[in-house]
C-alpha cells in the first residue's frame, strides 16, 4: 500500500522572511511583530541556515529582570546579553527538507517543541518555512479527493475476496463490506488513516 504523496513542499511557504547574523534586537522584534511570525530563521553567505532567533530567545531578556544572576546558567545569562541574532539564535537550527512527509515534519515539530521550521536543501540553502497551521491544510482536502486516494492507494491492492467500499464525510472514512474479512480490517484501517485529510475511520461490517 502507497502513502500518501503529500510533502513538505506541497504545503510550506515559499516566501520566507529571514535575517542575517547582525541583525539587531529590535529589528528582530520588529520582523516578528510585522509578518506575524513566531521566529525567524538566521542566514548567511548566499541563504544558508545557521540558526533560528525565537519569540523565546527574545523574552529570555526580559525574563532575567529581577532575577538573581547567580541562579542563571551560561545559556540563560549569554540570551540575556545578546544583541544581534548570531548572539540570540538558537544553533543549530531545526530544519526540514522539502520531500519530507507531512508526518514527518509533524514529528519534528512535536518531539523539539517548535512552531515553525525552515525548509532547506541537501546543502543547507533556504528553500521556505513550514509551519503548524501549513500542516493542518492536508485537513481541507475536498471528501472526494479523500476518496478516491483511499480506493486508488488502499482498497484497490487488497488481497480481499468481497470488496470494501468507503464513504468521506467531514474527514471521517467510512468502511463498509463483508465481515468475512474481518482478519484485515486492522491493517486496512491503519492504512487509510495514514491517508492525509483522513480524521478518522469507521467500519461498517455486514453479515451476509
Amino acid at each position: 500500500m502507497s502513502e500518501s504523496p503529500y510533502t513538505v513542499s506541497d504545503v510550506m511557504t515559499h516566501t520566507v522572511v529571514a535575517v542575517g547574523r547582525d541583525a539587531s534586537f529590535k529589528e528582530i522584534v520588529g520582523l516578528i511583530d510585522q509578518w506575524k511570525v513566531s521566529a525567524l530563521p538566521v542566514l548567511e553567505g548566499e541563504g544558508r541556515v545557521v540558526g533560528v532567533v525565537s519569540e523565546a530567545d527574545l523574552l529570555a531578556k526580559e525574563g532575567v529582570k529581577g532575577a538573581n544572576e547567580q541562579a542563571l546558567d551560561l545559556a540563560e545569562r549569554a540570551k540575556s546579553e545578546g544583541l544581534t541574532a548570531g548572539e540570540l539564535m538558537s544553533t543549530p537550527a531545526v530544519t526540514v527538507h522539502a520531500d519530507a512527509s507531512v508526518a514527518e515534519a509533524a514529528r519534528i515539530m512535536a518531539r523539539r517543541r517548535v512552531k515553525r521550521l525552515p525548509v532547506v536543501d541537501a546543502i543547507g540553502m533556504l528553500q521556505g518555512v513550514v509551519s503548524r497551521s501549513d500542516l493542518l491544510k492536508v485537513f481541507l482536502r475536498p471528501d472526494e479527493e479523500i476518496a478516491g486516494e483511499i480506493v486508488h492507494s488502499v482498497l484497490t491492492k487488497l488481497p480481499v475476496t468481497t470488496p470494501l467500499s468507503v464513504t468521506v464525510a467531514d474527514g471521517v472514512a467510512t468502511l463498509t463490506g463483508s465481515a468475512a474479512e474481518r482478519t484485515y480490517m486492522p491493517i486496512v484501517a491503519r492504512a487509510v488513516r495514514a491517508v492525509e485529510g483522513v480524521v478518522d475511520v469507521r467500519l461498517e461490517l455486514t453479515h451476509r
